[in-house]
């Protein structure tokens, strides 16, 4: 019986996803929604499969089953009259311009400033006029706690501060989707909170956002949606009252016990 996929009215629907690496069956059926505006929060001992289908639903990997919609576009494929057709890298490209990926390593690049960085994608990808992208960079870094760090070189600011620097790099983009790959794993504990800060902010301000952690607290105190995954599929999924206080799966309520 074939699947019927389609396109919801969700920032994100991740509809029974496979994917193997060679021989290694990495995801087996994920689905999932994400509404726009909302925050949904993955959790997981290493290995789950968390930090994959960030990758699949922003196309750094592709996947061999299911279907992924963002902002009800199909991702990686035009679907014509039944039959998938390979995006070429253009096409991916405009796709990925609309969702911002942080990930544990910052990524900045080493010969430019906290300004700099900001400012070249919007530059180079999205055409914008110079003068235009220096002030949004300027407002971004304002808005992530580091106007007075815009002249710095990544090598002079603290791995906090870098990670900021990569989200406000991120959101230069005006992505409709945020998605945070462990975040603040690279971090020195004292560092994690002006992070997890910036990201709460985020939230209140209604970006859409996925975010693979480990930080309970965070996950607690902001999702909306928390999911559990284990051995490449969803073990459990509720909001953070559900899975945090009355979770039902027993391998749910074995990693909470390691965790809390």
């Amino acid at each position: 019986m074939a699947e019927n996929f389609k396109a919801t009215g969700n920032m994100v629907s991740v509809q029974n996803v496979h994917k193997f690496f060679s021989n290694l069956h990495v995801l087996k059926g994920v689905s999932f929604e994400v509404p726009v505006g909302s925050v949904c929060t993955i959790l997981g001992p290493s290995g789950s499969g968390k930090s994959t289908i960030l990758r699949c639903i922003n196309q750094l990997e592709t996947i061999q089953a299911g279907r992924i919609f963002v902002d009800n576009k199909l991702m990686g494929y035009s679907d014509r009259d039944g039959k998938l057709y390979e995006l070429n890298h253009k096409q991916i490209a405009q796709q990925r311009a609309k969702i911002g990926m942080v990930f544990q390593r910052f990524n900045l690049f080493p010969h430019m400033t906290a300004l700099e960085n900001v400012m070249e994608a919007p530059i180079h990808v999205l055409k914008e006029d110079k003068a235009e992208a220096k002030a949004k960079a300027i407002e971004l870094l304002g808005q992530v706690g580091l106007a007075d760090r815009i002249n710095y070189y990544p090598s002079e600011l603290s791995g906090g501060q870098q990670q900021r620097v990569a989200i406000a790099r991120a959101l230069a983009m005006k992505p409709d989707l945020m998605l945070f790959d462990e975040p603040t794993s690279a971090l020195d504990p004292e560092l994690v909170g002006e992070v997890l800060n910036v990201m709460k902010d985020l939230a209140q301000q209604g970006m859409t956002m996925i975010v693979v952690t480990h930080e309970i607290g965070f996950a607690r105190e902001v999702s909306d949606q928390v999911i559990l995954m284990d051995e490449g599929v969803i073990v459990e999924a509720g909001t953070p009252t559900e899975l945090f206080e009355n979770p039902t799966h027993p391998r749910t309520k074995d990693f909470l016990s390691k965790v809390l």
